[in-house]
C-alpha cells in the first residue's frame, strides 16, 4: 500500500510539475532520497505470497491484462490453467496462440456464449457450475502456479454461482499460487477478500459511441 502511494505521489501532476522546475542537482538529490526510501520498503517487504487478483469494472481490458500475467508466468516456466466461463463458444484466438505452451498450459473454454445468445438460464447455470468444479481442481493443485477464471465475475453477477462458494474454494489455494478472477461486477465480498483489485474505467468505447462491432485482434 505504501509503495503504491509513493508511486502515485511521484507521478502525480503536481509532482511532475515540481520535478520540471528543479535544477539537475536538486532533481538528483530528490531522486536519491526517493530511491533510499523505496529500497528500504522493498527490503522490508514480503518476498513471496500467492495472490487473489480481481480485474473488474466496465472498461475494456480485464481479460487482456490477465492474459499478460499468464504469459509472464509461462515465461518463467510455471504451469497455468485458464477456465473461461462465458466466452467458450467463441473458440477465442488466445486459445490458439497459447497452444504453443501446451506442455505448461491447460485451457478450458467452458462457456457457451453470452446469455442473450444461449437464452437458457438453467443450462447457463449448469455450465457455470461445471466450469467452477473444473477450476477448483486446478486451484487446489500446487503444480499450477497461476489459475485464471475468465469472466467468472459475470457468472457471479448473474447468480449462476454463489460468491460464498467461490471464496471458500479460494481458501484451498496453495500459499504461493495465484488466482485471477475477471469480469465486470465483481461482488463486494470478493473484492474484500482479494489481494489485488483493478477496476477498469470506461471512458469511450467504439461500439457505444460509433457502433463499431467487435473486431478480431481487439475483442477476440
Amino acid at each position: 500500500m505504501e509503495i503504491n502511494k509513493d508511486w502515485e505521489e511521484c507521478t502525480s501532476d503536481a509532482a511532475v510539475a515540481e520535478a520540471a522546475r528543479l535544477t539537475d542537482e536538486q532533481y538528483n538529490k530528490k531522486m536519491q532520497r526517493r530511491k533510499e526510501v523505496q529500497d528500504k520498503r522493498i527490503e522490508n517487504a514480503i518476498s513471496e505470497k500467492g495472490l487473489i487478483i480481481v480485474n473488474t469494472g466496465n472498461g475494456k481490458g480485464k481479460t487482456t491484462a490477465a492474459l499478460g500475467m499468464v504469459i509472464r508466468a509461462l515465461g518463467h516456466g510455471y504451469k497455468v490453467a485458464i477456465i473461461q466461463f462465458i466466452k467458450g463458444a467463441w473458440e477465442p484466438a488466445e486459445k490458439k496462440v497459447l497452444s504453443v505452451w501446451s506442455n505448461q498450459l491447460e485451457f478450458h473454454a467452458m462457456g457457451e456464449g453470452f446469455t442473450w445468445e444461449t437464452q437458457d438460464r438453467e443450462r447457463d447455470i449448469m455450465v457455470a457450475q461445471a466450469a467452477w468444479e473444473k477450476a477448483l481442481v486446478y486451484i487446489k493443485n500446487p503444480d499450477f502456479r497461476v489459475v485464471l477464471l475468465d469472466e467468472v465475475n459475470i457468472a457471479l453477477k448473474l447468480g449462476y454461482l454463489n460468491v460464498e462458494d467461490i471464496i471458500k474454494g479460494l481458501e484451498h489455494k496453495p500459499d504461493l499460487n495465484h488466482v485471477i478472477l475477471t469480469g465486470r461486477g465483481a461482488p463486494k465480498q470478493l473484492i474484500e477478500r482479494a489481494d489485488l483489485v483493478t477496476e477498469m474505467t470506461l471512458v469511450k468505447h467504439p461500439f457505444r459511441e460509433q457502433g463499431v462491432k467487435a473486431q478480431p485482434g481487439i475483442e477476440f
